[in-house]
């Protein structure tokens, strides 16, 4: 893909020379000569990346760049001057610049910076491009996938959302349940109004109760000024309790009131808090069982239970990996400054083939280990942790009690320490390499 640069720059003869330069690495280069011209081009051309001098006629190059960033943020900024200082330098990089040379000092690194500068832009608009197709942060439409079992959840939550009504959201752990409760949240009445989401198993009885519905001051030791809680803080808004499960029996009593009567009393009040929240709930448990066993209210378990929408395991929507997996090794290589990566065939295939009881969360895990580990512009099997490696379709998944998996996983790693090679490997696994031939014929390794 061909890339745009603009030159701004009063001096002509240099301005020429390093169109001459550029255009020869296949670029399209623009002029201008001072900061009003620069900003008619770039308000009708599409530009990737900016060569600005820091003295204009009409202005600083250095304050400019913060315009341009502000106006264009996916557009780079590389300046340049005659009369390079530390502070200029500081300065710039604070604006949003991607980097500052000296004129003459650094000629060899302008196509190289250049360069580089390019490539960021590229990833820039990848994302950007996968995030149209996905709609707007935290909608429905950015939840990727189009798998059935994806599209129904999305669909309910889609028809609830206008509701204002209770919602409670099932899932294992990593399957996206704040993403949806942030969606449900963008697509109700209470859009623009506070959202405000609080893990339950993160904190202890007593800060729990303090964070969610706050406190007086003098109600405790060091607590010297009244304190909002977060159901207060959301007021008018959404408040999204995930891990509900993990609550203590107390202070399921005081959400309760809450969703019944719109108050609560704070830690050391005698006065109620009157309230107008909406409250989606997440947790991994079964709430039904929880209940019966008197580990969970069962009144607020109903109470909560009005709308519930169950979001399915990442093993249940594998034909949604290619999508997810693109989108997070985009966003991986932008946070960690490097050129659009591509996966190959077999890698995609393992990744569908492993059963991901971690979820999305371990998905966008491996795949940015996988990025920081990848020397060039392609992700291989390789680049995968060594339980992905071996995954195979004939394998299915080895049970940690079942004596030939654990046999077969123990010579795939053996053969793995090797690279393959069989001699050492049986040497190593204190067999004749006849018998390694045969386990390897047996087992399909």
């Amino acid at each position: 893909m061909t890339g745009t640069v603009l030159i701004i720059d009063d001096e002509e003869k240099l301005r020429s020379l390093m169109k001459r330069i550029i255009t020869l690495e296949g670029y399209n280069v623009l002029e201008a000569g001072n900061i009003k011209s620069a900003q008619k081009i770039l308000d009708k051309e599409d530009i990737d990346v900016v060569l600005c001098d820091v003295k204009l006629p009409d202005g600083s190059g250095v304050d400019y760049s913060k315009t341009i960033k502000e106006k264009f943020p996916s557009l780079e900024v590389i300046l340049l001057t005659a009369y390079g200082n530390i502070p200029d330098g500081v300065q710039a990089i604070k604006n949003g610049a991607f980097d500052y040379l000296t004129k003459g000092d650094d000629n060899n690194r302008i196509i190289p910076l250049l360069n580089r500068a390019h490539e960021k832009v590229l990833l820039q608009k990848r994302i950007e491009k996968l995030e149209k197709q996905v709609g707007q942060k935290y909608s429905f439409d950015s939840i990727l996938g189009n798998s059935r079992a994806i599209t129904d959840a999305i669909a309910q939550a889609s028809k609830v959302a206008p509701a204002d009504t209770t919602v409670l959201l099932l899932g294992e752990t990593g399957t996206g349940k704040e993403v949806f409760a942030q969606a449900i949240h963008n697509n109700s009445k209470r859009a623009g109004k506070p959202f405000v989401a609080l893990n339950c198993s993160a904190f202890s009885r007593e800060l729990l109760e303090s964070e969610l519905f706050g406190y007086k001051a003098g109600a405790f030791t060091n607590a010297t000024r009244d304190k909002k809680g977060l159901i207060e803080e959301a007021n008018n808004g959404t408040i999204f309790l995930d891990e509900l499960g993990e609550m203590p029996l107390d202070l399921q009593a005081k959400l309760l009131r809450v969703l019944e009567t719109g108050e609560f009393i704070k830690v050391g009040d005698t006065k109620p808090t009157k309230v107008n929240v909406r409250i989606i709930a997440a947790t991994n448990r079964d709430l039904k069982a929880e209940a019966e066993k008197g580990l969970f209210r069962e009144d607020l378990y109903y109470r909560l239970n009005v709308f519930a929408i169950t979001l399915p395991p990442l093993r249940e929507r594998k034909k949604d990996i290619p999508v997810l997996a693109e989108y997070f090794i985009a966003l991986a290589a932008n946070r960690n400054n490097r050129k659009p990566l591509k996966m190959t065939q077999e890698f995609i295939e393992k990744l569908q083939l492993h059963e991901w009881k971690g979820n999305i969360r371990e998905l966008k895990n491996v795949l940015e280990r996988a990025v920081i580990l990848a020397d060039n512009d392609e992700l291989t099997v390789d680049h995968l942790p060594f339980d992905l490696q071996i995954a195979d379709k004939s394998s299915g998944i080895l049970s940690a009690f079942d004596l030939a998996s654990v046999e077969k996983l123990h010579i795939i790693k053996v053969l793995h320490h090797t690279k393959n090679n069989k001699t050492e490997a049986a040497k190593l696994l204190n067999i004749g390499l006849a018998t390694l031939y045969r386990k390897i014929e047996e087992y399909k390794i």
